[in-house]
């Protein structure tokens, strides 16, 4: 798998998704690994993730020669708004306490000292970004500095949030993980702005937000020229236009393809069609 070296981390250049995984989790993600997988995408929020699985599944493999070093792995601090009752933190301590709670829980669940990159799931707010984000922010920054994460980010952001982060931060973002739309330009603002930073831009949802885009001949027609199938088009148009995908599939056999579509090399016309053909 192709590696993106940013700030001295080496980044896969395709990441597994584990939301939703429910009990399943231990196993997709080993699977997801001996399918070719290096990048694994957590968070500390049992509405939607098992990281405590997701841990047990890294101790297999690590007793399969899998070494924590040859992993990248990415979970979240998961603010009061994005949990029910089972918060990973005492809910009525400062938010500083809360990040730090919960990233040692992450840490603990995970089997590991560090983590490659952290990330906040979401502002406290639709518009703007709030004291509640500057305070949570200056944590997150705090355990960068400190060593313990390799690097940061913020999710489900907008391009106003991620400008505001941007100009405040004393440490910037260096990942964005948002939910990817074609009828939005693939979330063309937010992507500009991770260009111009610097920002690793993480899309999500890529197919499962797009499923008007399948039905459409011309990409059907790109997917025959090219000998692949449509996911596959739609992960190698991402990673050409600069994105790092996030595929979530339980499928053991989509895993394969999805990976395969590294090999894929999508045309100019190609990648114009797709990026404008949800608009």
């Amino acid at each position: 798998m192709a590696l993106i070296a940013y700030n001295h981390v080496p980044v896969p250049s395709f990441m597994y998704g584990t939301a939703w995984k429910k009990e399943a989790t231990t196993q997709l993600v080993q699977v997801a690994v001996a399918a070719g997988f290096t990048a694994i995408d957590t968070a500390n929020q049992l509405i939607h993730y098992q990281e405590a699985l997701v841990g047990e599944a890294l101790l297999a493999l690590a007793q399969q020669g899998v070494t924590r070093d040859s992993l990248f792995l990415q979970t979240k601090f998961t603010p009061t708004n994005g949990q029910d009752h089972r918060t990973p933190y005492d809910a009525s301590a400062d938010l500083t306490t809360q990040v730090k709670q919960s990233f040692d829980s992450s840490l603990a669940h995970l089997h590991t000292d560090y983590l490659d990159s952290y990330v906040l799931h979401g502002p406290y707010q639709r518009q703007g970004l709030g004291e509640a984000d500057r305070e949570v922010w200056a944590a997150i920054e705090g355990l960068y500095q400190s060593g313990k994460t390799k690097m940061i980010g913020i999710s489900n952001v907008t391009a106003e949030q991620l400008t505001q982060l941007c100009a405040q931060a004393t440490v910037k973002p260096m990942m964005v993980q948002n939910r990817c739309y074609a009828a939005l330009g693939w979330d063309k603002d937010v992507r500009k702005i991770c260009r111009a930073h610097g920002i690793i831009y993480q899309g999500f949802s890529l197919l499962t937000a797009n499923q008007g885009i399948f039905a459409e001949p011309a990409l059907r027609a790109i997917a025959q020229r090219v000998g692949a199938g449509l996911a596959q088009v739609v992960f190698r148009f991402a990673m050409q236009i600069g994105m790092l995908p996030l595929t979530g599939t339980t499928n053991p056999q989509h895993m394969k393809e999805d990976l395969q579509a590294e090999q894929l090399t999508l045309t100019d016309d190609d990648m114009q069609l797709i990026e404008t053909i949800g608009l």
